[in-house]
């Protein structure tokens, strides 16, 4: 399927709604609450790792925004600090949901997480921002300048791995 017409748009949260009708797996465990998949993930966050709902969302939708970009242009060098990092293990970590993500934004295809050990201190995280902005989207720049010089340990040189 043609992922130009899914991301038309450049609102995470429509982004991230937009997967529910290829959720597969484990269906009934996802949509019981009877929630959006946005919501959802927010709830999650704030049950594990964010006490404020505010935040809770501009770390998800940053998350959104660099895995959909990460899949969009796999030739692109992408990586995230700390702190949107966690919208993004949010996302993986929620399995049906991450899978009907790659299947509708990754061409059907799994995308990989596999991090290095050791954090880069190479500036990655502020190019990111910049490149999230050159795609159309509208990157928080309060959380990419938090952990602007330190980047999560991500590696987007294995092929399907970000």
């Amino acid at each position: 399927m043609n992922t130009a017409v899914h991301t038309r748009t450049r609102d995470p949260r429509v982004l991230l709604n937009g997967v529910q009708p290829r959720i597969r797996n484990l269906s009934v465990n996802v949509f019981d609450s009877g929630m959006t998949i946005w919501d959802r993930e927010v709830a999650l966050l704030l049950r594990d790792e964010v006490m404020v709902r505010d935040l809770a969302e501009r770390i998800l939708g940053n998350a959104v925004m660099y895995l959909v970009a990460s899949m969009e242009h796999p030739e692109a060098h992408l990586g995230v600090g700390k702190v949107v990092d966690l919208g993004v293990h949010q996302i993986i970590l929620d399995t049906p949901v991450y899978f009907a993500f790659c299947d509708t934004y990754n061409r059907g295809a799994y995308k990989h997480h596999a991090p290095f050990i050791q954090r880069r201190r190479d500036g990655i995280v502020l190019d990111t921002a910049d490149f999230l902005r050159s795609v159309g989207f509208r990157p928080d720049e309060e959380l990419w300048a938090r952990d602007g010089a330190e980047c999560s340990p991500c590696d987007n040189k294995v092929p399907d791995s970000h």
